[in-house]
């Protein structure tokens, strides 16, 4: 077989499987694809003739196959100019009529093609075809659907955007190519008498069959700019390495078998690029496996590391983490003694966080920044490898920073760096069984570097995060505080001045026992109450450390009540209880809680107008699936929230007040999801607002393992 006949066939092939790839792709009656299914074929039957004009020495039957291949290609140009005017998703409303009248010139070619008007008979030499009378106009044709169909995919290129507008650009791309070098071969050259390569327009096809077929099948589309890029260089690769192999297996042929077989060639340089082609899809997978198998020790030490990094992402506690590093890298690589520090920035220098079997000097408990050896990695920002810097004993700087780090047993010291700063240090002692540190094991280090650098801001970022969670949450405690405190010193001296009243009387009144029980009786529930206020407002003002422990719900609201009468009788707002009678204890931190009832009674007192009334209840109820849940409800006679505002009240900052941070229902929501809670809200304009508390009864519930994954890492700061 000849270039021509193996490249035709492969044309015929390829074309023959993509349009076929297409037409199994459409979902249910589809033009687009059913369309382009019939260009890919025909251009398939175009090559596939040509290849059998080539095949067949017989005359008759060259000419028979000729005419086939040249009615296939009157198909060709009425499909493509169908498919560009629909392309590529129904563009235009074409009814099934007028795609038949468009197909009346291709039906009409078809049948001419088979007579002598198109081709009259088969020439030899350059003119392989001698053409009859209506060539000129099969050609007019041809030419006039290619050209209308290229307007009409402009236009479509210029109406259309995003994934549409490159799907149009790929299909103008690939027809651009094939039609103008096919025309150019198979139908000007002809015209002037040149037609040698008959073969090269067929072949061409797979380029416009190619570009479109990917253009509709792919979902995400490359850009165009790296198909060129790609291209550009598959050419040149092509260029510097395949056609100097293509010249040395015909010369090499030549000249040890006097002869050359095109066959042989083309099979032998199809391997050739196969191999190249397949090289780096199989060299991975074959280093896996001798690694598996001969370095297994090693292997699975990369495993193990590439786990870390991974894991590493997940791990938000700064201890853990470091903890977890330390553990995993003194195993994988097999080192005695290992130590790692960080960044303290308040105590200037870097301070040890986690070793294995090594101790600072009581006298240096840290390194300073200014310290040979974080100084010099400062610098170099790569891994340090002490044996290496043996080499440079003679320098000074190179010396100091060899002691320091045979003072920390370190043989080698892997920087931590984070936005250029060093911000850490890992050193690793010699490994047990005395081997070097190898560049494998560098590189990977230093990948594992970069992460836990990454790691270790996030971790801080974190605990920064809770630090100031911590100390919002005291700023709103402190600032409810400041709110109660004028109205509880009114509400200690009224009793205070029953009492002072009755001891001033008792001298006079001493020996009337009426009076005297009379007066203990008040004075003690009078004492009792102001220590209760007391001892309320010490419990709120204390800052404590989150502690989860059963309590009873209706106890803490009844505290939370008292310490807000003062606030309640200054509206003459009345609040109402309705507690339930059986309602099971809770695991709640009680001093949390307590601010979110207090922040959620204050804004109702403040919300109610005079002679208002405020309604706390409690309750039990079953969620569905069977999880218990306890429920309190706050329900006012207040103003209401818009219902546009109902989703921004728990967004930090966020406040309808004129006084007031906007922090406490932010603060509040996050409270209760953290005990695994969550808030509802309910409110009518002029009719009220109802809070509804809900806390899980059981926190180890099945049900509650789901909701713990997907919210531990919620930020502080998050609406509802």
């Amino acid at each position: 077989m000849s270039i021509p006949t193996i490249t035709l066939l492969f044309a015929f092939l390829v074309n023959l499987g993509l349009g076929l790839l297409v037409y199994i792709k459409a979902t249910s009656y589809k033009r687009v694809n059913i369309i382009f299914a019939i260009l890919a074929w025909s251009a398939a039957g175009w090559a596939f003739s040509f290849f059998l004009v080539y095949l067949f020495t017989d005359n008759p039957l060259k000419l028979f196959f000729g005419r086939m291949g040249f009615a296939t290609s009157s198909i060709i140009s009425t499909a493509f100019l169908l498919f560009a005017i629909i392309f590529p998703s129904e563009q235009r409303a074409v009814s099934s009529f007028k795609l038949i009248i468009l197909s009346l010139p291709a039906l009409l070619f078809l049948g001419l093609s088979f007579t002598d008007k198109i081709v009259f008979s088969l020439g030899s030499g350059l003119k392989m075809f001698s053409y009859g009378p209506f060539y000129p106009l099969f050609s007019f044709y041809l030419t006039g659907y290619i050209i209308l169909g290229f307007v009409f995919l402009i236009k479509t290129y210029r109406k259309t955007s995003g994934q549409e507008r490159l799907q149009v650009k790929y299909c103008l791309l690939g027809m651009f190519f094939t039609s103008s070098l096919g025309l150019l071969n198979n139908l000007f050259l002809p015209m002037l008498g040149i037609s040698m390569l008959n073969w090269l327009g067929p072949s061409l096809t797979v380029i416009m069959v190619g570009f479109t077929t990917y253009s509709i099948i792919k979902h995400r589309l490359m850009d165009i700019n790296i198909v060129f890029k790609k291209g550009t260089t598959y050419i040149l690769l092509l260029l510097l390495l395949f056609v100097p192999s293509f010249l040395l297996i015909l010369l090499g042929q030549k000249f040890f078998y006097g002869k050359i077989n095109y066959l042989f060639t083309v099979m032998m340089f199809s391997v050739l690029f196969l191999v190249a082609l397949l090289f780096y899809r199989i060299k991975p997978r074959t280093e896996k496996a001798v690694d598996q198998f001969l370095f297994k020790e090693r292997y699975n030490y990369r495993e193990t590391l590439g786990e870390l990094s991974k894991a590493m992402v997940n791990i938000l506690d700064l201890q853990s983490l470091l903890k977890k590093i330390m553990e995993t890298v003194t195993q994988t690589m097999g080192v005695d003694k290992a130590s790692l520090f960080l960044l303290d920035d308040e105590k200037g220098g870097y301070d040890l966080f986690e070793s294995k079997n090594i101790k600072m000097p009581a006298s240096s408990p840290l390194l300073r920044k200014e310290a040979p050896l974080p100084g010099y990695l400062q610098k170099m920002r790569e891994i340090v490898v002490k044996e290496e810097l043996a080499k440079g004993t003679n320098i000074p700087e190179l010396k100091m920073v060899i002691e320091q780090m045979t003072s920390l047993e370190a043989e080698v010291s892997i920087p931590l760096l984070s936005k250029g700063q060093l911000i850490g240090i890992i050193n690793l002692s010699h490994k047990f069984n005395k081997d070097v540190y190898y560049q494998e094991d560098i590189e990977l280090l230093t990948t594992l570097a970069n992460q836990t650098a990454i790691a270790v801001e996030n971790a801080r970022l974190f605990e920064d995060l809770k630090r100031s969670k911590s100390y919002i949450r005291r700023a709103d405690r402190l600032a409810s505080l400041g709110t109660l405190t004028a109205g509880l010193a009114h509400e200690i001296r009224n009793p205070l001045v029953a009492i002072k009243t009755l001891t001033q009387l008792l001298p006079e009144r001493l020996e009337d026992e009426e009076f005297r029980n009379h007066f203990l009786k008040i004075a003690a529930g009078e004492v009792d109450r102001i220590s209760h206020l007391i001892n309320e407002l010490l419990d709120f003002a204390r800052p404590s450390i989150p502690k989860l422990e059963f309590e009873d719900v209706n106890s803490i609201l009844d505290g939370m009540i008292l310490l807000v009468s003062t606030e309640s009788k200054k509206k003459n707002v009345h609040i109402e209880k309705q507690y339930a009678t059986d309602l099971p204890s809770v695991k709640v931190d009680r001093e949390q809680i307590k601010q979110v009832f207090l922040n959620i009674l204050l804004n109702a007192i403040e919300a109610t107008p005079e002679n208002g009334k405020i309604t706390v209840k409690t309750h039990s109820f079953l969620k569905p699936g069977g999880e218990p849940y306890l429920q309190v409800e706050f329900k006012d006679t207040g103003c209401g929230i818009p219902q546009e505002y109902l989703e921004e009240i728990f967004n930090p900052f966020y406040t309808t007040k004129t006084t007031g941070s906007g922090l406490g229902l932010s603060i509040s929501n996050q409270i209760v999801r953290d005990h695994k809670g969550y808030i509802d809200v309910e409110s009518q304009k002029d009719k009220g607002t109802s809070f509804f508390i809900n806390l899980p009864v059981d926190q180890d519930h099945p049900r509650r393992r789901r909701v713990d994954l997907e919210t531990q890492h919620t930020p502080f700061f998050e609406p509802r």
